[in-house]
């Protein structure tokens, strides 16, 4: 079998050194691994093992004493149990087993002195570490040999990079921090120096699926970033348009990996469960607005001769992304399975509802624009008082989708009161700024995009819990399901409500949707003709949500309200 492989060599010149490069191997390993540390007597591996422990435990002081006579300690640490052996003294595998060798190291990160002894119950995948001194260079001085097999090849490339980054970036004495992760496959450390902090973004480049349609993976077909170009391309747009995205330190794209400015922890939610404060909300609709109403380009710099063109944010995105909810939603809720026939129906109608907001003036789409990924940055004034997150699928699509994306708040309940409200303050604002702009043809397409985003999110947590073993997504799907209730009252996804009536159980103990027998508009296969533009009063009153938003656009008109003191449009 060919096991892939990676070497590494470094030379240390004390112990600063080797605690630096230890923290590094720290935030490189995970429960399961082995790390196979070598060399003569009085070469430094139990000082490497200790520095690695007490990393992983963010404890300095923790004790780590040498396992030489107790040949195994377990320390069960935050993240993941790490077992230290030394088996200098270990002349038998029955030795071993009598150890408890195999039940300890199960679920552990395993670091093992003299691992030659250990044989075949070393398993092959795995990090190799051998110290030597060098005398010639110095007392102190140390060539440290890695040898990266299987797994731990890729790893070892990444964890070189990083070591370089921070070098290169003046982080190499900082303090590291790992940061809880969220649904994606990236990850993050906060990097702590005395005079202040980073962010070390951790992104390789997408491992995608395999083809599952016309040759395509489902990454491609909804366009999601495939490497770290996007994310640098939207930090440095919306930078030079005015708005808070963290400002990029370094960066190695090879790698995908960015050392950002952090923007903190303070978000726009608050207790437990989150209840979301309103007028960081309202901001984050000011930011919008002012995002909305600018000329926007559809290419942007990412470095010296490199550009990105942003794609657009197509019927195929949206179709596929519907159809999360047929792929892993369904079976989560052990629906019988759909045929050829009716889900071939699902497309036909979401095709049908999503012609109109395709068809209108487009914009950056920012994709996932809600409160996880959404800062408070209190000492900046206006719409900078957003601090961005999170942006590198952003695309060029329909403005309604990031407006729906926060006020139909996946992770945090927004009132249908505080939905209006809200809305009314984006429309005043678009209107303030464009007096063509339309408040009901708008809120026709922000219903679209809100059941749109809720079915592609209950398909994305059933995913997470099935797929990737993150069941904590879960408790979130009764408050996406409301959503979509709320949306498919609209009378232009009556024949979407019907097939969810009759196809898609709620998450338990959620009401099911009602079917109103509507009649399915199957037999449009191309755009329809828009029908002649009424006036607002006769659009607004047609159906309860725009009933209200024009009660709301009254109210915003006539009195002072924060829709009143919208920010001057920021120029590019």
């Amino acid at each position: 079998m060919n096991v892939p492989h990676k070497t590494w060599e470094i030379v240390v010149a004390g112990e600063l050194e080797t605690q630096e490069l230890a923290r590094d191997l720290a935030f490189a390993i995970a429960p399961g691994d082995v790390i196979a540390i070598g060399g003569e007597l009085g070469s430094g591996k139990t000082a490497l093992a200790r520095a690695i422990i007490r990393t992983l435990a963010s404890d300095e002081k923790l004790e780590v004493p040498s396992p030489t006579f107790t040949l195994m300690q377990v320390y069960e640490l935050p993240r993941f149990p790490v077992v230290h052996a030394d088996l200098f003294r270990v002349n038998t595998l029955a030795e071993l087993s009598e150890l408890g060798w195999e039940e300890a190291s199960s679920g552990a990160a395993v670091l093992v002195e003299w691992p030659e002894k250990a044989g075949p119950l070393l398993q092959v995948e795995r990090l190799e570490i051998h110290l030597e001194l060098v005398p010639e260079l110095g007392p102190e001085h140390r060539r440290i040999q890695m040898a990266g097999i299987g797994v731990w090849a890729e790893r070892l490339g990444r964890l070189r990079a990083e070591h370089s980054l921070f070098a290169a970036s003046g982080y190499s004495n900082a303090r590291r921090a790992h940061i809880q992760g969220d649904a994606s496959t990236r990850s993050y450390e906060r990097l702590f120096l005395e005079d202040g902090s980073a962010i070390l973004m951790k992104a390789p480049r997408s491992k995608d699926g395999p083809a599952i349609r016309q040759g395509r993976t489902y990454g491609e077909i909804a366009k999601l970033a495939q490497n770290m170009e996007p994310f640098v391309a939207f930090s440095r747009g919306l930078r030079a348009r005015g708005f808070s995205a963290p400002e990029i330190y370094a960066a190695d794209l090879n790698s995908g990996l960015l050392l950002l400015e952090d923007l903190g922890t303070t978000g726009i939610i608050t207790g437990e469960p989150f209840l979301p404060i309103e007028d960081r909300y309202a901001t984050a609709v000011d930011l919008l607005i002012a995002l909305h109403t600018q000329e926007l380009p559809h290419v942007l710099p990412v470095a010296p001769r490199i550009e990105y063109a942003i794609q657009r944010y197509d019927l195929d995105a949206f179709l596929i992304e519907t159809e999360l909810l047929v792929d892993w939603y369904l079976p989560h809720r052990k629906s019988l399975q759909l045929d050829a026939t009716s889900r071939e129906i699902f497309r036909a109608l979401w095709r049908d509802a999503l012609l109109e907001p395709l068809n209108d003036p487009a914009t950056w789409v920012l994709r996932d624009f809600h409160s996880p990924n959404l800062l408070w940055l209190e000492d900046r004034d206006g719409t900078q008082r957003i601090g961005l997150l999170d942006f590198q699928d952003g695309l060029i699509g329909p403005p309604a989708y990031d407006v729906a994306s926060l006020l139909m708040d996946a992770r945090c309940t927004v009132s249908e009161k505080m939905e209006v409200r809200l809305l009314s303050r984006y429309a005043v604002g678009r209107q303030t700024a464009d007096p063509d702009f339309d408040p009901a043809r708008f809120a026709a397409q922000y219903v679209i995009m809100g059941a749109q985003r809720a079915t592609k999110i209950l398909g994305i947590f059933a995913r997470l819990d099935k797929r990737d073993g993150k069941p904590q997504y879960l408790r979130h799907m009764p408050r996406v399901w409301n959503y979509l209730m709320r949306a498919l009252e609209h009378p232009s996804l009556s024949a979407i409500k019907g097939w969810y009536a009759a196809n898609v159980p709620p998450p338990p103990g959620m009401k099911q949707a009602e079917n109103s027998e509507p009649e399915l508009p199957f037999a449009q296969s191309t755009p329809k003709q828009s029908a002649p533009r009424t006036t607002e009063a006769e659009s607004l009153e047609a159906e309860s949500l725009l009933g209200q938003l024009a009660e709301q656009m009254r109210e915003s008109q006539d009195a002072e309200s924060p829709a009143a003191s919208l920010p001057p449009e920021t120029k590019a």
